[in-house]
């Protein structure tokens, strides 16, 4: 009996630190996962980032040509 209680410890400390293993594995893979998100984020940022002042510049240049071109047509209103 007491040969069968060690071997069924030995047994429980192989799963053990099995567990122990997996767990230090996961933790490691969840700050890589984490790491890889927020760099493809900024490097995303920093590819679509022209092309979005690009836009923001037109859609600000229509909005002073919107309001000229009401003033304008108030001119010739007057007029």
């Amino acid at each position: 009996m007491l040969e069968r209680t060690y071997k069924m410890a030995e047994e429980n400390n192989r799963i053990l630190l099995s567990i122990r293993r997996s767990a230090r594995l996961s933790s490691v893979m969840r700050y890589v996962y984490w790491a890889v998100i927020i760099a493809l984020s900024v490097g995303a940022y920093y590819f679509i980032q022209p092309y979005v002042n690009f836009l923001m510049s037109e859609f600000s240049g229509s909005a002073d040509n919107t309001s000229s071109s009401q003033g304008l047509v108030q001119l010739l209103k007057t007029l």
